[in-house]
């Protein structure tokens, strides 16, 4: 940081990615496994394209937040979607450049992106 400006963008970012964290029952929620085994894999760089993919687009309705081991370690990283009224649908070996995809298709247009969920991934 070399300016006090510097330093307001990115306490924006922060609150804005903070907002994008936050939840309700009618809120769209992924979930990323960030346990040990998941930072290892590459979780970390996934959850932060998560966060700022939503953030880029302007979604209100979708939250992104992190949990522990999911307790499918060899197929980190992992991340769950959770849609009101819907099966829970769990993406896996994930980087970060599949993100905007997932983001596009399964949570703007509802189209489950299947091949990166466990299924294929099986």
């Amino acid at each position: 940081m070399k300016s006090l400006e510097e330093l307001k963008a990115i306490r924006e970012k922060m609150k804005r990615q903070m907002e994008v964290r936050d939840n309700d029952e009618n809120t769209i929620r992924v979930v990323v496994g960030m346990a040990t085994c998941g930072i290892a894999a590459g979780a970390r760089p996934v959850m932060t394209a998560f966060l700022d993919e939503v953030e880029r687009r302007g979604l209100k309705n979708v939250s992104v937040s992190q949990t522990g081991c999911i307790g499918v370690c060899r197929l980190e990283p992992v991340a769950e979607v959770f849609v009101p009224g819907q099966e829970k649908v769990t993406y896996v070996k994930l980087r970060p450049d599949m993100v905007p995809a997932i983001v596009e298709q399964h949570l703007v247009n509802h189209n489950v992106v299947t091949d990166y969920t466990i299924g294929a991934a099986e």
